[in-house]
């Protein structure tokens, strides 16, 4: 099985390896990193979509749901738990909360939630919604950022990786050190090297994209990048450079 992303940035993987989006990113004070969770569907593949939205709903909830629990929130069982969610996010994270806890019950639930320390693709093997695959692999066979050297502007990562097994559900996640704090930006199938005009530096630092050689590092995971959580490792990981002249 063979797949090819053109900088997409966190991933998430379930078995067929190709997405490219617009999402935004995670940064800090070293790098920006690039982070989305949305899985790779397979045409006709049972249980996709439960996965799809079991980890965009841990994303946006599992840090409510934790509090609430520690609080003491929970009363009687899930339509309680989930109502308490809802009130603090949206209706909708309330519903797929319902439907999440119903498979296990709110006791294995309350557990669950407590146990997946916020990562979102355990939590969601835990529920289970989404696959485990303990024997797959991936390789990347290129990885390169064009151009190699240009002034501020829009820079492409592509990238190609390589699996025999399949992907256990995992994610891409992409870095880029830069040579000043880093700021907030969006990230899709190109990257934009230049000044966030929207950038409050009241808020946190700016990147400016200052002249000079940045890498970008790339690696690709069974279950989230650096969890100690089962069901995780790095499958490869490589880097790249170019260089903003002016």
């Amino acid at each position: 099985m063979k797949g090819a992303l053109a900088i997409t940035i966190s991933a998430l993987l379930l078995v067929q390896p190709f997405l490219a989006a617009q999402l935004p990113t995670k940064t800090n004070h070293k790098l920006v990193t690039m982070s989305m969770v949305r899985p790779l569907v397979e045409h006709g593949r049972v249980g996709i979509d439960k996965c799809k939205t079991c980890i965009d709903f841990a994303g946006q909830a599992l840090n409510e749901l934790l509090n609430i629990i520690l609080q003491g929130g929970v009363v009687g069982g899930c339509a309680d738990l989930c109502n308490a969610l809802a009130s603090k996010t949206s209706p909708a994270i309330g519903t797929v909360c319902n439907i999440l806890c119903d498979i296990v019950g709110i006791e294995e639930f309350i557990k669950i939630v407590q146990n997946a320390d916020l990562d979102p693709i355990y939590y969601c093997e835990l529920i289970p919604a989404c696959p485990i695959n303990d024997n797959g692999d991936a390789h990347f066979t290129s990885f390169q950022v064009s151009p190699k050297s240009g002034p501020q502007g829009v820079f492409d990562i592509d990238f190609t990786y390589e699996s025999k097994n399949g992907t256990g559900t995992g994610e891409i996640a992409i870095e880029i050190d830069t040579l000043a704090p880093a700021g907030s930006y969006n990230g899709d199938i190109q990257l934009k090297a230049q000044p966030d005009p929207n950038c409050d530096p009241t808020q946190g630092p700016c990147e400016q994209w200052l002249p000079g050689t940045y890498t970008v590092k790339i690696a690709i995971c069974n279950g989230e990048c650096g969890s100690k959580h089962p069901h995780s490792a790095i499958y490869d990981e490589t880097s790249a450079t170019f260089t903003i002249t002016q």
